[in-house]
C-alpha cells in the first residue's frame, strides 16, 4: 500500500513540476479544445478530453503559466459590427525601413505594436522588412495612421499598401497533432 501511494505522490510531484519540453496527449487535446473555444467551463473541458475536473484545472493553469497559452480574448463579428459601427477598412501594409540594423528594427516594431490600429505586426523575410494588418474607421483614419507611422519616420524607404475587399477566411488555430 505504501508503495502506491508513494508512486501516486512521485507522479504528482513530477506532474506539479514537470518542464514543459513535451507535451502529452492530454495537453495537446486541452490546447486544441481551448484554442477552438475558450469560453468551455472546465467540467465540459475536463468531459471533452476525458479527464476529472480537479485534473483539467491544474493542467489548464500549467499550459498558460507555461506559456503555452499566450491568451484568452474574444474574436469579435466584423460584420455585425461594421453594420452597427460602419464596416471601416482593413490595409495589409508591407513595410521596408531604410536602415535595417537591430536598433531601427526594434524600434519601428514597437512603435507599430503600440498602435492600436495595428492588428497584426509581423517582421518578415525575404521582400519588405515588416508586414502589418491595420484596421482604420475610414480613409482619413488609415491617413493618420500613415502619418503617424510611416510618413514621420525618415526610415521608412517603401510602403506598399493592399486594401481588403473580402475576408474569405480568418482564424487563430494552430494545427496540433491528434
Amino acid at each position: 500500500m505504501f508503495h502506491k501511494n508513494k508512486r501516486a505522490i512521485e507522479y504528482f510531484n513530477k506532474l506539479a513540476f514537470m518542464e514543459f519540453s513535451e507535451l502529452d496527449a492530454v495537453d495537446l487535446q486541452l490546447l486544441d479544445a481551448l484554442q477552438h473555444d475558450a469560453s468551455l467551463s472546465n467540467v465540459a473541458l475536463a468531459e471533452r478530453v476525458h479527464v476529472s475536473p480537479p485534473t483539467c484545472l491544474r493542467r489548464v493553469k500549467r499550459l498558460v503559466e507555461g506559456g503555452w497559452i499566450e491568451r484568452q480574448m474574444a474574436v469579435l463579428s466584423s460584420d455585425k459590427l461594421g453594420t452597427a459601427l460602419g464596416h471601416g477598412l482593413q490595409a495589409l501594409v508591407e513595410v521596408t525601413l531604410d536602415r535595417q540594423g537591430s536598433e531601427h528594427l526594434d524600434a519601428f516594431e514597437a512603435r507599430a505594436v503600440a498602435d492600436d490600429a495595428v492588428q497584426q505586426c509581423w517582421r518578415v523575410s525575404p521582400g519588405p522588412d515588416f508586414v502589418l494588418v491595420v484596421q482604420a474607421r475610414d480613409m482619413p483614419a488609415y491617413l493618420a495612421v500613415t502619418q503617424r507611422l510611416l510618413t514621420q519616420d525618415a526610415n521608412v524607404r517603401n510602403v506598399k499598401a493592399f486594401f481588403a475587399t473580402k475576408r474569405a477566411k480568418f482564424g487563430t488555430q494552430l494545427a496540433l497533432p491528434r
